[in-house]
This record gives C-alpha cells, structure tokens and sequence, in this order.
C-alpha cells in the first residue's frame, strides 16, 4: 500500500482514506468528525443541549481537558490580588498603559508560538525583530524617504525573508532548530550594529520613529471615543453572525458545534468585555488641560493580527498541516504532506510575526535602539506562548494563547512596578509563572494520555 493511502472499514464497506483526512483525526484543534464512525466521536456531539453539553465540558476537565480555563482563572486571581495590593491598578490610566505594554508582549507570543506549534524553537524571535524596526525607520527617513507603507513591506520582507532562510537550513539540512536560530540570536545583532553605524541619523545607536506615520500612531494615539463604539459595534456584530453561522454550518455537515445557549453566552460575554474595554478607555486619563482618552489603535490592531493569524491556522489546510506536523512529522510525512515545505513555512510565519512585534515595539517606544536586549525578548516571547496554552511538546497552540500569555506576563511587570519592587523580583516571579504554566501543560498531558497518569 502507498504512503499516502489508508484503507479503513466503515460497516461493511471499506473507504480510501485521502492524506488529508489521516490528519489526526483530520482537525485535532477543530475537533472535526467527518466520516468517522460513531463510536469515535467526542462526547460533546451528542450534547444537543446547554445541561449536557456543560456536563461533558466537565468531564472533559477531569479527565485533563482543560483547555484555558486555569490560565483564565490564574489572570483573575493575579488582577484580583494587584488590585488588593494596589487600589489604583484597575484605575482606567493604569489600564491604558498596561493594554499598550502587554501587546509587546502578545505580538512577541504569537511569532514564537509558530515555531513551538512544530516543537520546534526560534531563538532568534527578539533581534529579528530589531532588524525589521530598524528597517522600518531607515527606509522611511532620509535620504531612502519611501513612504511609511513602503517601508513597512520592506522591513517585513526582511524579517520574513531571514526566518524562511532558517526554515530551509533546519528543513533541508536536518538541522537543529535550537542550533541554527541560535546563530541568528548572534548573528542579527551584529546586523543590527551594522544598520545602526549606515544610517548617520542613528544617534547614539538610536533611530527615532516619524511621529507622522500610523506606524508611531500606533502606540501613541487612540481612537475617538465615537469611533471606538462605532467600531466595538461592527467586531461584535460580526463576531456574532460569524458564531451562529459556523455553528449553524457544523450542525449541517453532522460536525461537532455547541448548542444554540452556549453560542449565544460566548456571544454576550465578548459584548460585555468589550463593552468594559472601550467604556474604560474612554475614561479620561489625562487631566483638564490635557486630556486623554479612547481606545489606543494598537489593541485593534492586535486582535486584528489575531484574527487573521487565528483563520489561518483553523480555517485553511496550510493551518491543519502545520498542526499535523507538529503532533508527528512521520505521520504527516506518510500521510503526504510535505514536511521539508510546512517547516520552511512555519519559519517565514515567524519571521513575519517577528516583523510586525517589531514595529509594535518600537511604537509603543517611538525608537528603536542598538541597546535593545533581544534576548530578554525572546524568553518573553516563548514565556507569552507557553504561559498561555500553547505546548512544547507540539502540535497544539492558538493565537488565543498568546493573548492571554501576554496580558499575565504584562499584568505581572505592571503591577509589581506599581509595588516598586526591583527588576530583579520582577524576573523571578515571571520565571515562576512559567515554571507553573509547563508544569501544568505536563500534567495536563500525562492526565490525557492513557498509560502515562
């Protein structure tokens, strides 16, 4: 039998499987159940309504199924006890400052978590990065003076360009990934240095950023109050039909979908958090003279980088292989993939996604300079995509991961620097964070794989 073939009985006819439906059960995040039999399916296909549903959502937990649920209730926990420490840390100036400060951190989760997706690593996430903000802030000044657009293009081209060279060493070489963006950590600093020494305007090591271009806005300035309902209204407005019509859709194909009452109660708590995000930011958190208010446009841009990210992975095959390859390159290799491709792929993403942290980094400070410490980044980096779900061992993690990896992470260094407490407390109880974040992905995989518990 060829690789790439698979027969398999279904009553009493036998079916070819094609290699896209080998695919650990053809969709592992998804949970697809297409022409499998119905003794395979997960128990939650059968719960046709709100009690039952929420009964075996339960018994998925116990059994270590437990999805971000911990990492939800810990961020609470965290806020709730920053909040009894310091009463000014949900004031809405804090909160403002905290969303810009921890999109850093999330943009940074999310170019790493392609590479943990594939048990794999990229050390070289945080100067990579560097390169594309210093890209970005000399082809926008003199003499180059492209337009800020152009010069967004072409520091992602870099960035991109430099993570598929990765991909195709470890790819087509065999060789490890830990070793080959290890030589990037070292190597782009050096790059780094060089842009910095080319363009005359670095001064100090320092180019600042065109406070003219979206790019410096981006950090900088917020949404009118008017425009931040009007655009909270149409994200939920689709959020909502999309909902219903996904669910509506997997109901039809006989693929697993909640019920009608958990759609509808996903759908009410996205409204009430974003109602509570935008009424905050809307709160005036300058003074009489100066104020300031609105949503900063970094926070839609980042859910929007989210989204996108997020469809990718879910919705389109490219996502589903990756996943796939992540879970067991041989089973992927067998089952017709091209694993050599996905790898080298997967590093562009990370090159990309290291690209535009890059620009959020460099808005939220209006420069970027040579004493940027790319390698405290990039253990933020795996720290945001780790803390938040994502697994070492491969083949499971969502842009959705990140999110919540960088807002505990942002959460954390805000409220330990409204307590004073030094740099270095700051660090130790990060490195905990983390710590408790692996040791609970561990024991979540021991309780959900038979024999290991």
């Amino acid at each position: 039998m060829a690789d790439s073939e698979q027969t398999r009985g279904t009553g009493d006819e036998t079916l070819t499987a094609s290699p896209e439906d080998q695919i650990v059960g053809v969709d592992a995040q998804e949970g697809l159940i297409s022409d499998v039999a119905p003794a395979a399916l997960p128990a939650e296909a059968f719960a046709d309504n709100f009690g039952a549903y929420v009964r075996t959502s339960l018994s998925k937990i116990r059994n270590g199924e437990s999805g971000a649920g911990p990492i939800i209730i810990g961020l609470v926990g965290i806020v709730i006890f920053f909040q009894v420490e310091q009463s000014v840390f949900l004031h809405a100036s804090n909160l403002g400052n905290l969303a810009v400060q921890a999109s850093v951190y999330v943009m940074f989760g999310v170019a790493e978590m392609f590479a943990l997706i594939l048990s794999e690593i990229d050390l070289s996430v945080g100067w990579n990065a560097a390169v594309g903000a210093f890209a970005f802030a000399e082809l926008n000044a003199p003499p180059v003076n492209w337009p800020w657009w152009l010069a967004v293009i072409g520091a992602l081209v870099a960035t991109t360009g430099f993570g598929a060279l990765q991909g195709t060493l470890i790819s087509r070489l065999g060789l490890p990934s830990f070793v080959v963006t290890l030589a990037g950590f070292l190597g782009l600093q050096g790059v780094v240095l060089e842009l910095a020494q080319i363009d005359k305007t670095a001064l100090g090591g320092t180019m600042e950023l065109n406070s003219s271009t979206p790019v410096y806005k981006l950090a900088n300035e917020n949404m009118s109050p008017t425009l931040g309902w009007i655009v909270l209204v149409a994200l939920l407005a689709a959020f909502a039909a999309f909902s219903l019509y996904r669910a509506r859709s997997r109901r039809k194909h006989g693929l697993v979908a909640p019920p009608l009452g958990i759609t509808l109660l996903t759908i009410a708590a996205a409204a009430i958090g974003g109602v509570a995000l935008v009424a905050i930011m809307n709160v005036n958190r300058g003074s009489a003279i100066a104020p300031l208010s609105g949503v900063p446009w970094v926070i839609p841009f980042v859910l929007l980088v989210l989204v996108a990210f997020t469809f990718m992975l879910q919705r389109t095959r490219l996502g589903r292989y990756m996943y796939a390859v992540g879970a067991n390159p041989e089973a992927a290799r067998r089952a017709g993939i091209n694993v050599k491709m996905i790898v080298t792929v997967t590093f562009m993403l990370c090159g990309f996604g290291a690209g535009l942290a890059g620009l959020v980094y460099a808005s939220n400070l209006g420069s970027i300079a040579t004493d940027y410490d790319g390698g405290t980044i990039v253990l933020f980096a795996v720290a945001a995509a780790v803390i938040g779900g994502t697994s070492l061992f491969g083949g499971r993690g969502k842009p959705v991961h990140s999110l919540l990896g960088g807002l505990i992470i942002g959460v954390v260094s805000n409220g330990l620097a409204l307590m004073s407490v030094s740099a270095a407390v700051t660090d130790i109880v990060t490195a905990l964070v983390l710590l408790a974040a692996v040791i609970l992905d561990a024991l979540v995989r021991r309780r959900a794989t038979p024999g290991m518990r």
